[in-house]
């Protein structure tokens, strides 16, 4: 086992600035390489600290604002644009900067990207759900309707 302090959040690991333990393959192989977490140094104290802070500057404040945004979210469906070959088949995917970059333009909201949690890559046209974790146990449930472009 290895101790790594994350600086992402992970699904069902943790958030950005927790110190973890986890299986020594996961860390070298996957968390360590793709940038979301470093390993864990005695002087790592400071980068936990200006990792929360960090965190805590991007984070909706209260409970409150959590559940307005949610019910925003969830009454209408968020419209996206992409180019469409035949049958719908978009090039390329749908990525999570996306759907955020169109809730915003929709005026519902300002969401950080890593925390929609699309259920599948979106690759082509139709109507899609995805989840956006807003604070602590707040969750909503949005619709994204793609439409293609030729």
């Amino acid at each position: 086992m290895s101790k790594v302090i994350l600086t992402n959040e992970v699904s069902g690991l943790g958030s950005a600035g927790d110190v973890v333990e986890v299986k020594n393959g996961y860390a070298r192989n996957y968390l360590v390489p793709m940038g979301f977490a470093v390993p864990w140094t005695k002087g790592g104290e400071k980068q936990v600290d200006q990792i929360k802070t960090a965190r805590n500057a991007r984070a909706i404040a209260t409970v409150e604002e959590a559940q307005t945004l949610k019910a925003r979210l969830e009454e209408k469906a968020i419209r996206l644009t992409a180019k469409a070959g035949v049958e719908g088949r978009l090039f390329g995917a749908i990525k999570t900067a996306d759907v955020a970059s169109a809730i915003v333009e929709a005026g519902l909201g300002e969401v950080d990207k890593r925390r929609i949690e699309l259920a599948a890559p979106i690759k082509v046209a139709g109507t899609h759900s995805a989840t956006v974790r807003l604070h602590g146990d707040v969750v909503a449930s949005i619709t994204i309707q793609v439409v293609g472009k030729k």
